[in-house]
């Protein structure tokens, strides 16, 4: 498959003829004519082993700053028309992005924590990560997928824990941290995320608050 835009497409090869950094589309990566890939250093971290690692559906975009930090048990699923504007999806179990999602910039997603929560723990972990070739925290701790639903809003600088389930329509504000799941059609924010107000389905809603991005 392809990535398309209105004037280039990706190589043969699996590089990117815009891309700023000299690097390949992976081979288990996905990518649907007319999504779009910024830039192939957004897979740096990537080090999936699954088929389908990450899939782009139609009209999927990812932007400048978007980094897919997938373990190689992790896969990562964008939706249709969805668009990650530099979010930091870390990912050892699953990360479903959903249809229409707007995902605005610094926004992380982590579905493990990648360190044990015991201070002993921790650092052992911490003393293995020089060793490592990229320097990461692999510790052995639980993965929870985390799953947007269509037609969610995340503004600026959020964070989204293991776990959560971000309902179809839910908007979250700018620099909220997400510990548990919001329901569908409403909008959350602070840290932790606190219920601000149910939206509408059946509405056409005005410009939210500065709190959002």
């Amino acid at each position: 498959m392809r990535v398309v835009t209105n004037y280039h497409s990706m190589s043969a090869e699996r590089t990117l003829a815009w891309d700023w950094y000299p690097g390949t589309i992976p081979e288990n990566v996905v990518v649907a004519e007319t999504a779009y890939v910024e830039t192939s250093f957004s897979f740096y971290h990537f080090r999936s082993e699954l088929p389908g690692g990450v899939t782009y559906r139609r009209g999927a975009s990812t932007y400048l700053g978007t980094m897919f930090d997938v373990g190689p048990q992790g896969r990562v699923e964008l939706g249709e028309y969805a668009l990650v504007h530099g979010a930091r999806i870390i990912c050892d179990a699953e990360v479903i992005i959903g249809d229409y999602a707007l995902i605005s910039w610094n926004v992380v997603f982590m579905d493990t924590y990648r360190l044990p929560l015991d201070v002993q723990g921790r650092r052992k972990e911490l003393e293995r990560v020089p060793a490592r070739p990229l320097r990461f925290a692999a510790a052995e701790v639980p993965a929870r997928p985390i799953c947007v639903e269509r037609n969610v809003w995340i503004g600026f600088d959020a964070c989204i824990l293991p776990g959560v389930t971000i309902g179809e329509g839910s908007i979250v504000g700018a620099k909220s941290v997400v510990t548990q799941s919001v329901p569908p059609f409403t909008v959350v924010a602070g840290n932790p995320a606190r219920f601000v107000r149910a939206l509408d389905p059946n509405e056409n809603h005005p410009p939210l608050t500065s709190t959002l991005a």
